[in-house]
Parts: structure tokens; sequence; C-alpha cells
């Protein structure tokens, strides 16, 4: 198959972009989607404790493009999310899950220092024992694992060609709020990990903003970001559409594209329907409520709830190399 490049100049990093007729995927049959799933164990270079990771390695000798697909909230390295492995499959991509200090209820996890380096170690130890494509190394995740691709966006944005944020948690002040007032757990999961409770004390707030993406995201610069969440979240999820929104705005602002107004987020938050056309896009198999871009980023509220969508999550992440 001919591949046809274009490259696109970003402030501090070049990214190439592959049109659409390089992004057919290849046919796999059964057998090579039940590639075998390792255990692998990963020493931490800050701590010197080792991590495990689960990981599909990708089938044939060339170098393969690699999904670092990240957990939720409340679960570790283990998580089932065969969905997640079976479209990386579908593509020949090999699959690493780290555990990256597992539930988010205590300081090690929830995009503490260790979290972050766990999911660098975990991607180094790949690299060096595994064939893989270095210019091609994706990470994404949904909920808890949107939050921290997020922040894997921001703080090392030289490590990934893309990234892709599902229903995202992108500001912890404001979801232990709204976790305090629906009465769910994660406003005590947040104070676990902080050490108390918003406005206790400088350093209880200076731990919110450092595991809070929203005050960042900037820093992701040059990095084509996808982030995207049903327009039910938050009413049937627990993680409103806003946390999405707001961090796309960093985006626009940091491109100084359109941002989605405070009017258009309000009602997208309601559940209400502007009065626009949007752009639908067939890799989603549902209605696109809001789609706008800022520079190689993009955003999306459709028709569904907290979830993620591995399908049009790869076919977004499929078009980028790093040069």
């Amino acid at each position: 198959m001919r591949e046809f490049w274009k490259s696109v100049p970003f402030a501090g990093n070049t990214i190439v972009c592959l049109c659409a007729a390089a992004l057919a995927v290849s046919a796999w049959g059964a057998e090579e989607m039940m590639a075998e799933v390792r255990t692998l164990h990963v020493p931490s270079t800050l701590d010197d404790t080792v991590q495990p990771c689960i990981f599909v390695e990708a089938t044939g000798d060339e170098p393969r493009p690699l999904l670092v697909h990240l957990h939720s909230w409340s679960s570790g390295y283990d998580q089932d999310r065969q969905a997640w492995r079976d479209e990386a499959a579908k593509y020949n991509w090999h699959f690493l899950q780290p555990h990256f200090r597992g539930p988010n209820n205590r300081p090690e996890a929830c995009a503490s220092e260790l979290a972050r380096q766990d999911i660098l170690d975990a991607l180094d130890y790949v690299l060096e024992h595994y064939a893989v494509d270095e210019h091609r190394v994706y990470v994404a995740g949904s909920s808890g694992g949107g939050h921290m691709t997020l922040v894997m966006a921001a703080h090392a944005p030289e490590r990934w060609a893309a990234a892709s944020a599902w229903c995202p948690i992108s500001d912890l002040f404001a979801w232990h709020r709204e976790n305090v007032e629906s009465g769910r757990k994660y406003a005590e999961d947040i104070e676990l990990c902080v050490g108390g409770t918003p406005g206790e004390s400088d350093e209880v707030d200076a731990q919110l903003r450092y595991r809070s993406p929203l005050y960042h995201l900037e820093k992701a610069e040059g990095l084509p970001l996808d982030i995207a969440t049903g327009i039910h979240d938050g009413h049937t999820g627990s993680v409103p559409i806003h946390h999405t929104l707001r961090a796309f705005n960093v985006m626009a602002g940091v491109y100084g594209a359109a941002a989605v107004t405070d009017d258009e987020i309000a009602r997208l938050s309601r559940r209400e329907l502007l009065e626009t056309d949007e752009e639908q896009d067939p890799s989603f198999d549902r209605a696109v409520h809001l789609r706008r871009y800022a520079g190689p980023c993009r955003v999306t509220i459709f028709e569904g709830g907290h979830e993620g969508l591995p399908k049009p999550a790869l076919a977004f992440l499929a078009r980028y190399a790093r040069e």
C-alpha cells in the first residue's frame, strides 16, 4: 500500500500526519486477535519498587506502533479492557497497560510524581525489549484513565505521537465539590490522595493543582490531542462534561482558536442540543452533538454517557507519527 505523508509543524515539535489512504486497518483473523497477554514487572526509577503491567505484543518482526492504555480511577493494570486490546490488535499495535500505583485512593496514585514516572518507566522497558516504532507511541484512557492521559500529555508531550482522553476528570477542585454534592465516594478518594479537603491548606490546594491537568495542559502544545465524552455524562455517569470542554478550551487558548462558550457548556451540560449542524464522524457510530478544533486538537460531545470508544480513538491516533 502506498503511504502519503504530510508534515505539519507545530511549536516545539513536528508531527507527521498520515492521510486517510494510509489508515486502512489490516484484516487480522481470530488467531491473531487472541495474542498472548503478558504481565511485565518493571522497576521504578524513583523508589525501586517493582510495578506490574499488562502487555500484548504485536505480530511480526518489524517495529510496530504502541498503544499505552491507562486504567480508570478505581482500577489497576489488570482492569479488563478487552475492547481496547481488540482494537489495537486490528491495527497490529503493541498494547501496554501500566499500573501507575493502582486505584486513586492514596497519595502514591492519582497523578503523583511516582505514578507519572511509572508510566514512563513502563514505556522505556517496552521500547528496550520489544520492536516498537518509536515514532508512533500513543497514549489513551477513559475516566480516570482520561484524567491521566491529559496529565501525561502535559507532563511528557515529547514521548507521544498523539493522545486520546475520554470522559476525563480535568479539575479535581471541581470534581471534589461535584462528588460531595452527589454523595459519590470519589470525594473521599481525592482527600486521601491529597491529604485533605480543598481550601484546608496551601499544601492540599497545591496537590490538587498539581494533579489536575486543567492547570498544566498548555504544556501539551504541539501534541495532537483528542478529548471526548458522552452528553449524558454527569447525569448517568460521574464526570460532568464541562471537564472535557474546559480542557479543550485550554488548547483553544494555546492555538488562538474559538473556545466553547460558557453558554454552550451550560446548554450541553443540561443535555440541550445546540442549534447547529455539527460534523458527523462515522467512526463513532453515534450522533455527534459538538465537534471543535484547535490546532492538532479536537473535542467531541457525542450521544452517549461515561464511556470510552476505542474505534474513534484509534482512528484519530493512527493519523499521527512523530518525526
